[in-house]
């Protein structure tokens, strides 16, 4: 299975812009910037793109978890903040916070916390992050 996503970028960092595209429609010509990455303009960036399909992916790979352990979430509302740092060598993704607050019914923290750790784990986004990904779960 593959899924595909394309940027268009036209002009310099600074003063271009460009626009990201998802073949499935969701995403079509979003605009993203040097303003909209770096400082507080209009539009999208990757880091908030990577933090949706991270949170998404969680959320999904933790229902499964749960589900294959015999709970059935009622709910579960994950967010993940990526933070883009400057390095000596330029900028780079260095760290994931995922959160999730989820109601689970019958289910004891020690097993909430044991499984939310699997699915931060097990989820394939972030199999593919390289950068720490952290994890603060909370059960409702």
């Amino acid at each position: 299975m593959e899924r595909s996503a394309n940027a268009v970028w036209k002009g310099s960092i600074k003063e271009g812009s460009g626009v990201v595209s998802t073949a499935s429609g969701t995403l079509q010509d979003t605009k993203y910037s040097f303003k909209s990455r770096f400082e507080d303009g209009q539009g999208t960036n990757p880091e908030e793109l990577i933090g949706a399909a991270h949170a998404g992916c969680y959320a999904m790979a933790f229902s499964l978890m749960l589900g294959e352990a015999g709970f059935q979430p009622n709910s579960i509302d994950a967010k993940a903040d990526v933070s883009l740092v400057e390095a000596d060598d330029g900028f780079k993704i260095d760290a994931v916070k995922l959160t999730v607050k989820a109601d689970i019914d019958d289910i004891s923290e020690e097993k909430f916390q044991e499984l939310a750790n699997q699915a931060k784990n097990d989820c394939p986004v972030s199999k593919l992050l390289t950068a720490e990904i952290s994890l603060q779960a909370t059960l409702n």
